[in-house]
């Protein structure tokens, strides 16, 4: 993130004024906040001192040698930049918490390394940028798009790019429909010639007059059926390319969701993200494969009937133009005007739709507590008033689109009236014969049809663009975990080291702080610690779902972040604390894992996480269907499938998260003596608040409010009566009061 702001021309002439010769700008942020109103001041930091500037003047100035214990806190609406000044607390300035907590949380690092007299240290904040510089609003998470700013050429440039590999065939539609439209033109012409050299012919009729009418009126019965099958080849040709299209993009959204960051994933809900891959997909399949070659064939049809209508007859071509453009001006106007309105309501419909989706999937993935809560009228009516404001949000953009764009069609037709005025006027007083107003009246009314549409394409292109906003949004966010260009392969030994890790999933406040361990390939290390310390962040963290923000974490000597991360999680074993299962048979659960394995090593798996027994009594066995997240087992039985399927993986590293916390105390028992037979040869983490079922752990290490407070064996930790001790003797009162 950008740590070194500019001034404006009175801040920095007031800034110039007052510092020394010696001194040298290290840093410079903006505040935004002062006594309850915006502002628009900068934090100036040098070697020396530490500037307060706004609106041209230098509010204060503190000397960095007397100042310490610098710090942020998160106020009501707004966060404050804190030091000790003389050992006094003071506030040195305020802002909005979202878009510059991150760029003080870093200062806060750099004030005390510049207090401490380190002047050639600058400190950095590697972080991405959140907001947009041009605009101020803030990018698309883990992207550099503005939804605001966002260019519409590289929207359509990055469509092309997508079409790889399919444009010759999404081009067909649009040379069939350029084709149609060169013969609506010639149909005028043909029944120009049968109106007046036939139909109205006064002449002496000719010897050959039958044949030369059944000739055009075949010819012009042949150019219709032409048009038609034109018509069913570009449909079916749209229909192959679009699915392909839609196939193709549907994967790649799915394939990119697969690899984005943990972090990233949470904070989408499932909902949202099956909107992305169905719903705005669709829309964007629709518009390449049906709207684009429409508006392709305007455009031919447009330009190709204006020239014909003024090659027709100078004069007469020259006012049917005249009449054609005469409302347009006013009808473009009036489209600009309502452009940046249209695409708000849009988005705002999207986002009412998205909410509703959201709450589907919410109230039916957690359909079993809301029955065991009796809030299905509660649920009905959440979804009821989510429906509602969509349906609002839907009626009121329909509303307003049907009212306004029917009535700018009508200013637009409004010319065809003077033309129709025109021609009549023409025809009476005999300068124009009926054949040529009639070819006249076709080509004007040809011409007529892509300038109505003009009334509706912006509406559909900027569907269009929220629609495929939302699908780059997927598409180039940037995961925050990724393999480097190349990654190492190897089978692992089982040594971790955890170095000075520390890591929190918002710089500014850290849930590990440097954290520092080394593990031996083959040890069990049991994890404890109270709520909330950060015992599966470290796990994660091991896991590589995150990258530590400082520090690293090596195996077998090699850091995490060099290692492929198929590699890396293909030899790890999990059993995590919330236990999920897909919704097919126990046997597909537990080969999830290992999908190649053989029925006789799915068996063993699930005999050593004793679950074969539970698994024989049901009606099906193996091939039970489990349902939906495993809802029709029990939460026993759910968890010691994801034992099996852990087991049956055979992985160098284990990680058990709370695995037995769903079990009675008799199965515990028998699980907890599979576990330790396994852990041989294998390097193990298990998380338990359930002190007991660490007996057998090689080494303790216990997490307190983000540090390694202890680590040792249980009788090492037990001889210092601390924490670990606390714990125990708190288990063991309540387990005797509870006897």
């Amino acid at each position: 993130m950008k740590l070194l702001f500019d001034m404006s021309p009175a801040d920095r002439a007031a800034y110039d004024a007052m510092a020394g010769k010696d001194e040298k700008i290290m840093y410079c942020l903006p505040f935004d906040c002062a006594l309850e109103k915006r502002v628009d001041g900068r934090m100036v930091f040098t070697n020396r001192y530490i500037y307060k500037i706004l609106g041209g003047e230098v509010e204060a100035r503190w000397e960095l040698s007397k100042m310490s214990d610098f710090s942020i806190e998160v106020l009501y609406g707004c966060c404050a930049f804190f030091a000790k000044v003389d050992g006094v607390s003071v506030r040195l300035c305020r802002f909005i918490s979202g878009r510059n907590q991150s760029r003080y949380a870093t200062i806060v690092a750099a004030c005390e390394a510049l207090a401490r007299g380190e002047t050639d240290k600058v400190i950095e904040n590697n972080e991405p940028e959140r907001y947009c510089q041009k605009c101020g609003r803030p990018f698309v998470m883990h992207t550099h798009i503005c939804p605001f700013c966002q260019s519409k050429k590289e929207v359509y440039k990055t469509l092309w790019g997508m079409t790889k590999g399919l444009r010759l065939m999404m081009l067909f539609p649009l040379l069939t429909a350029a084709l149609g439209m060169c013969i609506q033109f010639i149909v005028p012409v043909l029944q120009k010639s049968l109106i007046n050299d036939y139909i109205l012919y006064k002449g002496e009729r000719a010897e050959n007059w039958f044949t030369g009418f059944v000739l055009v009126v075949v010819a012009i019965v042949s150019f219709d059926v032409i048009t038609k099958l034109l018509g069913i080849l570009q449909g079916r040709v749209a229909a192959i390319s679009g699915n392909r299209f839609t196939r193709f993009l549907r994967t790649l959204l799915f394939e990119k969701i697969q690899m984005l960051s943990m972090s990233s994933v949470q904070k989408k809900s499932t909902g949202d993200l099956m909107g992305r891959i169905n719903n705005d997909v669709s829309v964007v399949q629709n518009f390449i494969t049906t709207l684009l070659p429409q508006y392709f064939s305007y455009v031919i049809s447009f330009i190709l009937g204006l020239v014909l209508v003024l090659s027709m007859d100078a004069s007469m071509g020259t006012y049917m133009s005249a009449f054609i453009f005469l409302p347009l001006p006013i009808v473009v106007f009036c489209i600009l005007r309502f452009r940046h309105m249209m695409s708000r309501m849009n988005i705002k419909a999207w986002n009412k739709g998205q909410r509703t989706n959201r709450t589907l999937q919410d109230v039916l993935s957690g359909i079993r507590v809301v029955k065991s809560y009796g809030r299905e009228e509660s649920a009905v009516a959440e979804f009821r008033a989510c429906t509602d404001a969509q349906a609002r949000q839907n009626e009121k953009n329909g509303k307003l689109f049907d009212t306004v764009f029917p009535l700018l069609g009508f200013v637009m037709r409004s010319g065809s009236y003077l033309i129709m005025w025109f021609g009549n006027v023409m025809l009476f007083n005999g300068t124009l014969d009926v054949g040529t107003l009639n070819q006249f009246n076709t080509y004007t009314s040809i011409i007529y049809n892509p300038l109505m549409q003009i009334t509706q394409i912006p509406r559909n292109i900027s569907a269009f663009l929220t629609s495929f906003g939302k699908i780059m949004e997927i598409l180039e966010e940037e995961p925050e975990v990724a393999d480097i260009a190349k990654p190492e392969h190897f089978k692992f030994k089982g040594d971790i080291r955890v170095k000075h890790v520390t890591f929190g999933y918002e710089s500014a406040n850290p849930v590990l702080k440097d954290v520092s361990v080394d593990i031996n390939a083959g040890e069990m290390i049991g994890i404890v610690g109270h709520s909330g310390c950060g015992k599966s962040t470290l796990i994660n963290l091991i896991m590589r779902m995150y990258d530590p923000t400082e520090g690293s974490i090596e195996i077998d000597g090699v850091n995490v972040k060099d290692i492929s991360q198929q590699t890396l999680r293909s030899q790890m074993g999990v059993v995590l604390q919330e236990t999920h299962l897909f919704s097919g048979s126990i046997r597909d659960n537990i080969k999830y894992a290992l999908p190649y394995a053989t029925d006789d090593q799915v068996i063993a798996a699930a005999r050593a996480a004793n679950a074969h027994d539970f698994i024989m009594r049901l009606p099906e066995g193996y091939n039970t269907i489990v349902g939906e997240r495993g809802y029709s087992l029990s939460g026993g039985e759910r968890q010691r499938i994801a034992i099996a399927r852990a087991l049956i993986h055979n992985p160098p590293i284990l990680i058990l998260d709370e695995a037995t916390a769903a079990l009675d105390t008799e199965t515990e028992k028998l699980i907890q003596d599979a576990i330790d037979k396994l852990t041989d040869n294998r390097t193990t983490f298990a998380i338990a608040h359930r002190l007991s079922t660490l007996r057998n752990a090689d080494k303790i290490l216990v997490i307190d409010h983000g540090r390694v407070a202890e680590f040792g064996t249980h009788k090492e930790l037990l001889d210092q009566r601390g924490i670990y001790y606390k714990l125990v003797m708190a288990q063991t009162r309540a387990a005797l009061e509870k006897g």
